[in-house]
């Protein structure tokens, strides 16, 4: 039986490299994210410059994984809805009776996330619960008992300097918003929980930060010319999405668990990737 890997977030970016590494690697895959087929409107999505929504699909992803010998599973997921999350997880067991692999990765992105402390409204707290706390948990909890059920299994949860360190400025010159610094607070929190907890019934969990990464979502956020100036210090999505792969595979990855690990620091490290620098 193959293993299986179920990546969230996996319509475009981060998420969809991913996907594809695991495939490349054997995997079949499970993909989940709000956008099924390309063009869809979403509430509370980025946009690109133009106002339209931003390219990539689940099936879009989907069609490059079968290009690849690989099984896959389309599951549609909004973190804002819990109980799609956990119909999510029950479908994906149903196909593959087995989750080796769960990369929480998606997000909540409304262009509200990063509202200035003054601005910033209840109802955006309220989203950023549900999109980074209640969802991820309830979602996680869910497939680490199928883990348990087969012996173990392995969880990487993406965060973000945001959630571990103050904003170098101000949320309306540049810097992230209480929302998006504490959605992320929450994230890094859960690996170590799970790895204590249960890492000695199979479970290993991880903490990653991507670090500055080359997505569609950057570029709407910040722009063209805001990703040219960062250029230095920026990766392309594939650099996080290896990492991913060695954490799920290299037998060395456990002694990386209850830390937050730089995911650009790490594939230069252990060369899992050329350097793209």
């Amino acid at each position: 039986m193959n293993k299986v890997a179920f990546i969230t977030g996996a319509s475009r970016g981060i998420g969809r490299e991913a996907a594809l590494a695991f495939a490349r690697a054997g995997f079949d895959v499970a993909i989940s994210a709000r956008t099924v087929d390309e063009g869809e409107q979403h509430e509370h999505a980025l946009r690109d410059a133009s106002g339209a929504p931003l390219t990539g699909s689940l099936n879009s992803t989907a069609a490059e994984i079968r290009a690849l010998g690989r099984k896959v599973l389309v599951v549609p997921m909004d973190l804002l809805d819990s109980a799609s999350a956990l119909d999510a997880c029950a479908r994906v067991i149903a196909e593959f009776g087995r989750i080796d692999v769960l990369v929480n990765n998606a997000i909540y992105q409304g262009r509200d996330l990063n509202s200035g402390f003054l601005t910033l409204q209840a109802e955006t707290l309220e989203r950023v619960f549900h999109g980074y706390l209640l969802t991820p948990f309830l979602l996680t909890r869910a497939v680490a008992e199928q883990m348990l059920q087969q012996g173990g299994g392995v969880v990487i949860n993406v965060t973000s300097g945001a959630g571990e360190s103050d904003p170098p400025v101000a949320a309306d010159k540049g810097g992230w918003g209480y929302a998006y610094g504490a959605g992320k607070a929450a994230v890094s929190r859960l690996a170590g929980v799970l790895a204590t907890e249960l890492g000695d019934r199979g479970i290993c969990a991880y903490t990653l930060n991507p670090g500055v990464v080359s997505t569609e979502a950057l570029k709407a956020t910040i722009g063209d010319q805001g990703v040219i100036a960062l250029r230095a210090g920026i990766a392309p999505p594939e650099v996080p999405a290896q990492v991913m792969l060695w954490l799920a595979t290299a037998p060395e990855a456990p002694n990386y668990q209850r830390r937050t690990i730089a995911a650009q620091s790490l594939a230069l490290e252990q060369g899992i990737v050329a350097d793209w620098r």
